[in-house]
């Protein structure tokens, strides 16, 4: 098994930043795209961003220019740098992995159990 845990939520004012970390932990055998996910109440589950193995970033439309995702796949992390904050961006946000692993017969996407993130106006 696989397990993702996020870290770095809270409750900000707009325009403030916030930066999210994801570390993967358990039985892994490799990771290969990793990314951030987010639901408001409501509403669905939106992409974020993702990054690719080899480091090659993407990007959800809203978020315009003002995240950034990395990543640090010695730590099995990745990583969500938010700037310029919006009430808008409130939501949970999840931690998402593409791996294998080395209890499964197959790869799947993996989940992490979401931190809160709040931007007051």
């Amino acid at each position: 098994q696989i397990r993702l845990a996020e870290s770095g939520g809270g409750l900000v004012q707009a325009g403030e930043s916030l930066r999210l970390s994801c570390s993967a932990s358990g039985s892994i055998g490799s990771i290969n795209a990793m990314g951030w996910y987010r639901q408001a109440p409501g509403n669905k589950r939106e992409l974020v961003a993702t990054i690719s193995s080899g480091g090659v970033p993407n990007y959800a439309p809203f978020v315009k220019g003002r995240f950034t995702i990395s990543r640090d796949n010695a730590k099995n992390a990745v990583y969500l740098q938010m700037n310029s904050l919006e009430p808008g961006d409130t939501a949970v946000y999840y931690c998402a992995a593409d791996a294998f692993s080395l209890t499964e017969i197959a790869g799947r996407r993996h989940w992490g159990q979401g931190t809160q993130v709040t931007v007051s106006s």
